[in-house]
């Protein structure tokens, strides 16, 4: 069996973890392993099942270290979920690398642990916009999910894609349903995004999370306590670690029938994702969210 060959049963067993107790082998490492755990207990938790699962993989580069073959791959998973009486469609998009001794897989990951981790350099302080100037302005709820739904799994060619593209894409969102830009030319103020340079708020987790917590004018927040007080266009924070390290942030798009959010994301893919990311290699019990409310 050729190495291609062997990475596309490899991909069929990766599906198959989230839908089933599968025999497990050396080439899903345990927190992948745990992750798929998580996913199904907290599946069966909301009263919700995947009755339907559907992958495709895309290889990206294939190239030879060491005497080992790195290949760098794409796998988009589809998963038609039923709760209650009720169906929607998660998807989720992952980079992830295999490699291969020969002809035999001897490791595969997700990479997107690599890529939080290149997060830990934190922007200086954000500062907090004033009182000096008013702003009124309508938040359409609706522009910024349909915003989500069109580029959840693409890159609108207006914009920097970063590596870590997670706040980007949100405030790309927050911006579509009509929210005004503040504090350019000052990087460390506001939230703005203007001739291909930006804010810290727009772009970095951390940065975004506290500009929520303090902005007056402009982009404005109110924290609430529970996931069930959001609404569609709002947005939800991660500190996977709870180290008080922002890392990750997302946007609410639809509510599932506990009115719990499902969340859209980039970095790795992700659309209708459950908002508590439980499914997540990144995810540990230390995690910690904040839960913001745009308001106008």
């Amino acid at each position: 069996m050729s190495w291609l060959n062997e990475l596309k049963e490899h991909i069929k067993l990766l599906n198959s973890s989230y839908t089933m107790n599968v025999a497990r082998n050396g080439y899903i490492r345990e927190d992948e392993q745990q992750s798929f755990q998580r996913k199904q207990d907290g599946l069966e938790d909301r009263g919700a099942k995947i009755v339907k699962s559907i992958v495709d993989g895309r290889v990206i580069s294939a190239q030879k270290i060491d005497g080992l073959r790195q290949v760098d791959y794409i796998v988009h998973y589809q998963h038609l979920i039923k709760q209650k009486s009720k169906f929607y469609m998660e998807e989720r998009q992952e980079e992830r690398r295999a490699i291969f001794s020969a002809e035999e897989l001897i490791d595969d990951y997700c990479r997107l642990n690599e890529k939080l981790l290149l997060n830990n350099e934190l922007p200086p302080t954000q500062e907090r916009d004033g009182l000096e100037e008013e702003y009124r302005y309508a938040y359409s709820r609706l522009e910024a999910v349909r915003y989500a739904e069109r580029w959840w799994n693409g890159y609108n060619p207006n914009y920097k894609k970063f590596e870590n593209n997670c706040t980007n894409f949100v405030s790309q969102c927050i911006h579509a349903g009509g929210t005004p830009m503040t504090g350019h030319p000052n990087r460390s103020k506001g939230w703005w995004y203007r001739n291909k340079n930006w804010s810290f708020s727009w772009a970095v987790a951390h940065s975004l999370r506290w500009h929520l917590s303090g902005s007056k004018v402009g982009l404005r927040a109110k924290e609430v306590s529970k996931p069930e007080e959001l609404l569609k266009g709002d947005v939800i924070c991660y500190d996977f670690s709870g180290d008080g390290r922002w890392q990750h942030t997302t946007i609410v798009v639809a509510k599932d029938e506990n009115n719990m959010p499902l969340v859209n994301a980039q970095t790795t893919n992700s659309r209708m994702r459950y908002w508590a990311y439980e499914d997540s290699t990144a995810w540990t019990p230390n995690i910690k969210y904040k839960f913001f409310h745009i308001i106008e």
